[in-house]
């Protein structure tokens, strides 16, 4: 008896083909995410051979988009959004109105309607956060500044886009396409108004019920110990949620996944959510990206090579140098604008999202997805090779170019303490790097005891509250000679590093040495390994912090003994330690 198994062999060819070419793409330095979408080329209806069940695929790649989005707000932080707002904020709002209007010039210069022009201008105007991510990880550099901004940057996009998607389907029938819904006679402003009430009272309902709802049902579902329950318990909270705001409040699937990962990150169990979901986040992000190459016709390379090229400017060229410029109107250094720059110059999965809603409501025609996908193709695969290209460019620029020079030495008004800091943050103070969870907790520890300090820190925005706060700081990488140095270290009782980087503490360490030899110093690290080399070069006390967990874990344990603690315990705590 023969059985109807698309189902199955969708997912076995699908995965295992992008298992294949996501390996060989890995290989060559490429993101996996390359590979994906050449599985999905593979087994669509364009490339012969098989052809998996497009149906099937469409369904499995609504689940992807819903965990892509519920893993985007598990992570998503209003917290750090604020910390880099300043430019975050009005930097890729402008972006994404320059690339729209570029890609809107260029397809309507093709003869495409204004609504297929604005769907195209939006969709090459999103950059990638999984490939962003992937990018800023592999160089170790998501807690910089540069990386800081960048990420902050792209949440602005995705919550611009994120409201994009909920407005498109009221106003694709004055845009020149169809309706989603059933035919209404109501104003356009009413269909709008209408949207947005739902979508308001959906955010209010998540917020002020979910909020209180989902992190007392994630404690409910630990409580059993059971570790599948609480697996299930968040993908059933994530798929639910996506599917109740869609048939409840009409609202995307992508903004009701998104909105559950932002409240279930209230929970203290949203570390172990996000660990939890992740595989099955994984799989399904690598379907949708094959259900995306399965729309990708092929000979769109050789049909139109040139509009392919202008696609592909606008994408790499005219992103990256509209936001280098914007981030240097900010008054930040080159290598912030190139960074910056290299970090936009591609899109991903919210292009193919709003690609797909634009095919959907018959705005954006066949050509435009196929445009699309492989704009995004070329942008993903040249990005490494981007952000490669960003130390010997910067290198070559400022040896040639006196200008350059000016903006990588751009003045930094939190470069430096006012001439009206008090004099006790100017002698015998402690010099305190890093204003994270460690070095704030330290932060309020000296304020309490009315210590004086200088706080030093990377983020600008950081620096600027502190000082409306009215506490010395000044901005910039410690590792750097003159931050230590209008930090007054020279006449500095005490240098705390409170950030876990053993080789930029090493370099704090010795600067400090060198402007004052008599200063005391202390480092944090996250490795036992590190603080063991640390310690043998005696460049001060180190903290390594789960053996300071054991010592504060033993301490209690001994004391409710009644056993005191001596010298000799010691050992005992370091086995405990490690």
């Amino acid at each position: 008896m023969e059985h109807n198994v698309s189902l199955i062999s969708t997912l076995a060819v699908g995965f295992g083909l992008a298992l294949i070419l996501g390996f060989v793409a890995e290989r060559l330095k490429l993101p996996a995410l390359v590979g994906y979408l050449l599985a999905g080329i593979a087994i669509g209806p364009a490339t012969p051979g098989f052809v998996a069940d497009m149906n099937i695929a469409s369904q499995l790649s609504e689940i992807g988009v819903m965990l892509l989005m519920f893993g985007v707000g598990l992570h998503f932080s209003f917290k750090d959004l604020m910390a880099v707002k300043r430019i975050a904020l009005p930097g890729a709002l402008v972006q994404m109105s320059v690339a729209t209007l570029l890609g809107m010039g260029l397809a309507m210069w093709w003869g495409w309607s204004t609504g297929a022009a604005l769907i195209f201008g939006l969709s090459l105007s999103c950059a990638s956060t999984v490939v962003l991510l992937k990018a800023l990880e592999a160089r170790g550099a998501i807690e910089s500044v540069n990386g800081r901004i960048a990420i902050g940057w792209l949440v602005v996009e995705d919550l611009a886009t994120v409201l994009i998607l909920v407005l498109l389907p009221p106003l694709a029938p004055v845009l020149g396409g169809a309706s989603v819904g059933p035919a209404s006679d109501a104003p356009l402003w009413q269909a709008i108004a209408q949207t947005l009430a739902q979508m308001a009272a959906f955010v209010i309902l998540m917020l002020v019920v979910g909020r209180r709802l989902l992190p007392w049902l994630l404690w409910q579902v630990a409580r059993t110990g059971s570790r599948e329950l609480f697996t299930l318990s968040v993908v059933a909270v994530a798929i639910g949620i996506a599917f109740g705001a869609s048939e409840l409040f009409h609202v995307s699937f992508a903004l009701g996944a998104f909105f559950a990962g932002m409240v279930m990150r209230e929970s203290e169990y949203s570390h172990r959510a996000a660990q939890e979901s992740l595989p099955l986040r994984d799989s399904f992000s690598v379907l949708f990206f094959v259900s995306v190459g399965m729309l990708f016709d092929p000979m769109t390379l050789v049909d139109q090579p040139l509009h392919l090229l202008a696609v592909v400017a606008i994408i790499v060229v005219g992103k990256a140098l509209a936001s280098a410029v914007l981030v240097l109107a900010f008054r930040y250094p080159l290598n912030t604008a190139m960074t910056v720059s290299a970090s936009l110059a591609q899109i991903g999965e919210f292009s193919f999202i709003l690609a797909g809603l634009g095919l959907q409501l018959q705005l954006l025609p066949k050509d435009g997805m196929n445009l699309v996908l492989a704009g995004a193709l070329i942008s993903i695969a040249i990005n490494p090779l981007m952000f490669a290209m960003i130390q010997p460019v910067q290198r070559w620029v400022l040896a040639r170019s006196a200008f350059a020079r000016k903006l990588e030495a751009r003045d930094d008004p939190y470069a430096e303490l006012p001439q009206t800091t008090d004099r006790q943050f100017l002698e015998g103070q402690v010099v305190l790097v890093g204003y994270g969870r460690v070095g704030r907790r330290i932060a309020d520890a000296l304020t309490e005891r009315e210590i004086p300090f200088v706080v030093a820190d990377q983020s600008r925005e950081t620096v600027e509250a502190l000082r409306k706060r009215g506490m010395a700081a000044v901005s910039g990488e410690a590792s750097d000679p003159m931050v230590l140095v209008q930090a007054h270290i020279a006449n500095a009782a005490m240098l705390v590093v409170a950030v876990p980087d053993s080789m930029k503490a090493r370099q704090m360490a010795e600067i400090a040495r060198q402007l004052n030899p008599q200063i005391e110093i202390v480092l944090r690290t996250h490795g036992e390994e590190e603080s063991e080399l640390l310690r043998r070069e005696k460049l001060g006390t180190v903290f390594y912090g789960e053996e300071e967990l054991a010592k504060g874990m033993s301490r209690h344990v001994l004391q409710r003994f009644n056993a005191p603690m001596t010298e000799d315990i010691a050992p005992l705590i370091t086995t405990v330690a490690h």
